[in-house]
């Protein structure tokens, strides 16, 4: 499936397990391939279990270490707006799953802010902050936001992707980061990227396991509205990938799938 320049593809493998497996291979290859490209790469990480799996199994990977890792530069699509460390964090958790084993360029890590981090208890202080951080690193006359080359995302139940939430204030939102208060799955408060900034990533792929995960999927490909189904409004500019196992592709036509 295309659109224009930007190609869409949906692969499905057989199981959870699998699908973290080969996502993890996929993305080691996509970075080495920017990095040969571009001389770096970059990457913007979500949260959720399927992304700690992928997370993992890099870690595990044989091939991870073709990656310069400290030429890749990392950012977050969104956050929970909890103190530095909290285990709830998606920070904390690519921290453990994979970040604290690699040799990354600490500055290079572009966490989002936290709660008892310089902005304190103020979430729309700390999309600012984050948005004028995206500003710096955007190269000159590139516009506000850096290059990503592969932006990955989860589907939440209800179709939502990083913590733009079906039918919130974030959904209509177009400034690059903004904060999200009265989140309908816990905790209530974050900071998020927005769709627009989601959708100026060159790749962005998102991952999805589980039967839970189906309904959302199914309409979101189907042309459900991007308000009332965020996932469905998501593409990157050169390829949108969508990599599901079986359960969460269960209410895919097989015309929609394509081979690994």
């Amino acid at each position: 499936m295309s659109g224009g320049d930007s190609e869409t593809s949906v692969v499905v493998h057989a199981d959870a397990a699998v699908l973290a497996e080969a996502v993890a291979a996929r993305l080691v290859v996509r970075l080495v391939d920017a990095q040969a490209e571009r001389g770096r790469a970059s990457l913007v990480l979500t949260g959720g279990s399927i992304a700690n799996a992928v997370y993992a199994a890099v870690r595990t990977s044989t091939a991870r270490d073709a990656v310069d890792w400290g030429r890749v530069d990392l950012w977050w699509g969104d956050e929970r707006f909890l103190p530095a460390g909290h285990d709830d964090r998606n920070e904390t958790q690519a921290r453990h799953a994979l970040l604290d084993s690699l040799p990354l360029d600490p500055a290079r890590v572009y966490a989002m802010p936290a709660s008892d981090g310089p902005d304190g208890g103020d979430p729309e202080a700390g999309a600012a902050r984050y948005a004028q951080a995206l500003a710096e690193a955007a190269r000159p006359g590139s516009g506000r936001l850096p290059h990503f080359d592969v932006l990955l995302l989860g589907i939440g139940e209800d179709g939502h992707v990083a913590s733009v939430f079906p039918e919130h204030p974030a959904a209509y939102e177009t400034r690059p980061v903004t904060a999200v208060r009265g989140s309908p799955k816990p905790p209530p408060v974050r900071v998020t990227l927005t769709i627009p900034t989601i959708n100026t990533a060159e790749e962005v792929w998102l991952i999805a396991a589980g039967t839970g995960k189906a309904e959302a999927v199914g309409l979101a490909l189907r042309g459900a509205g991007p308000v009332q189904v965020p996932a469905a409004g998501v593409a990157g500019v050169l390829r949108t990938r969508w990599l599901l196992d079986r359960a969460a592709a269960a209410q895919l036509a097989p015309r929609m799938r394509t081979l690994p």
